[in-house]
């Protein structure tokens, strides 16, 4: 049974790695992260692992990609016709862009691939597909 129940303030320091031991991310030079359990603000494997932790307490954990950003959808993943592509954003592999529903909800795309036709473009967190492992430290649960 969890310790910490929802609505709980959290701060946490953590650092994610890949399997092949790729820091993705880390709170260690910063500020720790500061979230509030069951508002959906962190993936669900990080919240669940924070939930049965003591102040104080350091662990490492792998998250299944099911409880972090989920498969690599493929369907998320496709070309834009070069000439309808907007002249203000460089087209370059990397590039991060914003792309925007008709109703006006914003979400991070990135440009995956350009050629003279098409730029491929792939609306899949970065993080989807991978299992993450993370070095938690439980700095402060009120």
């Amino acid at each position: 049974m969890p310790k910490l129940e929802d609505g709980t303030k959290i701060k946490v320091h953590y650092t994610g790695t890949l399997e092949d031991g790729t820091v993705f991310d880390s709170s260690k030079e910063r500020d720790p992260l500061e979230f509030t359990l069951g508002e959906g603000e962190v993936i669900p494997g990080f919240e669940n692992t924070v939930r049965d932790m003591d102040v104080g307490e350091t662990r490492e954990v792998t998250i299944n990609k099911d409880e972090a950003y989920g498969e690599h959808n493929k369907e998320l993943v496709f070309e834009v016709p070069a000439e309808n592509f907007p002249a203000d954003i460089p087209k370059e592999e990397g590039q991060q862009i914003l792309l925007r529903s008709p109703e006006g909800q914003e979400a991070p795309a990135f440009i995956v691939g350009v050629n003279e036709e098409n730029v491929t473009v792939d609306a899949n967190h970065p993080l989807a597909g991978f299992d993450l492992n993370f070095e938690l430290e439980l700095i402060q649960a009120s």
